[in-house]
C-alpha cells in the first residue's frame, strides 16, 4: 500500500521541480520576506518606511513622472508596433530585411541604448550638426540640464521607444500569424472597409497577444532605469531611480525596500487591470 502511494515514478516530478523550488526560496522567497520586513516594520527613524513616503510631498512627484513616463512610453509603442505588424505582414521584396532592422535595438542593453541617444542629442551630437548645417538652427538644441527637463523626458521617451518597440512588434507580429486567412477574406467579400476589417476582426483575435505585449512592456516601462539615469540623473525621478538614490546615496535601505514595494505593487495592479479589460468574453 505504501509503495501505491509512494511510488518513484509519482515522487519524479516533485524532485525534478525541487531544485527550482529551493533556488527560489534561497534568492527570491528569503530577499522579498526580508525586502517587505524592512518596508512594513518600523525603522531606526521611529516610522514605518512605507507609511512614510506615501505621506511624503516626493512620493506625489515620483508617482507623476512615473505614470507620465508610462503614458509617453507604452501607447507609442504599441502604436508603432500595430502599424508595423500591419505592413509587415504583407508579402513584400526586402520584407525579411525590415524584420531584422526592425528587431535590431532589441539586441542592445538599455545602458548602450541611452549612451548612443545622449551621443547623438548632445548639444554636439549628430542631430545638431545636421539641422546647423542645414541651416535649420543657429544654435544647438539643448536636450540635457536641469532647465530643460521637458528635453530630458523626450529624450527618454524616444530612446525607450526606440529600443523596445520590438518587445510589442513580436507578440503582435506572431498574433497575424495565427489568424485565420479565410476570416480575413470573408470581410472582404462582405464589404468591410480596411479599418472595419481592422476594428472588427483583426483587432479582437489579436486581443490574447495585445494583452501578454503591453502587460510586459508595462512591467519594463514602470522599472525603466538605465535610460532615466543616464539621460536625465535624478532631474526626473521616477519608481526605479528614487530606489537606487535611498539605497546607494542616502543609504537608506528600508526606504529603498519600501520604493521597489511600491514599483511590485503598480506592477500588479495595472497587470490585474490589463487582464480585466482585454479579458475576452465566455461564449454560453
Amino acid at each position: 500500500m505504501n509503495n501505491r502511494f509512494f511510488s518513484p515514478s509519482k515522487a519524479m516530478p516533485y524532485l525534478l521541480i525541487l531544485p527550482s523550488m529551493l533556488y527560489m526560496l534561497a534568492f527570491i522567497g528569503y530577499p522579498l520576506v526580508q525586502s517587505l520586513s524592512w518596508a512594513l516594520l518600523p525603522d531606526s527613524h521611529g516610522s514605518i518606511p512605507i507609511v512614510r513616503i506615501l505621506t511624503s510631498e516626493r512620493f506625489s512627484e515620483v508617482l507623476v513622472n512615473t505614470f507620465l513616463l508610462l503614458l509617453a512610453i507604452v501607447p507609442a509603442q504599441f502604436a508603432l508596433a500595430l502599424l508595423a505588424s500591419l505592413v509587415l505582414v504583407q508579402r513584400f521584396p526586402g520584407r525579411e530585411v525590415s524584420l531584422y532592422f526592425f528587431t535590431v535595438p532589441l539586441a542592445l542593453s538599455d545602458v548602450s541604448a541611452a549612451l548612443i541617444w545622449y551621443t547623438m542629442l548632445s548639444s554636439r551630437g549628430f542631430l545638431n550638426k545636421l539641422l546647423m548645417e542645414a541651416g535649420l538652427i543657429s544654435s544647438p538644441i539643448q536636450f540635457f540640464g536641469y532647465a530643460f527637463r521637458n528635453m530630458e523626458f523626450l529624450a527618454i521617451v524616444l530612446t525607450e521607444v526606440w529600443r523596445a518597440t520590438a518587445i510589442v512588434f513580436i507578440n503582435i507580429y506572431a498574433g497575424f500569424q495565427t489568424i485565420n486567412r479565410e476570416l480575413l477574406e470573408a470581410a472582404d467579400v462582405f464589404g468591410l472597409s480596411s479599418l472595419q476589417k481592422l476594428r472588427y476582426v483583426t483587432l479582437p483575435l489579436l486581443k490574447p497577444s495585445i494583452q501578454s505585449a503591453l502587460i510586459i512592456r508595462t512591467l519594463f516601462a514602470l522599472q525603466t532605469f538605465a535610460p532615466v539615469l543616464i539621460l536625465a540623473g535624478f532631474d526626473i525621478p521616477v519608481l526605479a531611480t528614487e530606489a537606487f538614490y535611498q539605497y546607494t546615496l542616502v543609504m537608506d535601505v528600508p526606504t529603498a525596500a519600501a520604493w521597489s514595494l511600491l514599483i511590485g505593487a503598480v506592477t500588479f495592479a495595472l497587470g490585474a487591470f490589463y487582464l480585466r479589460a482585454l479579458r475576452t468574453p465566455e461564449v454560453g
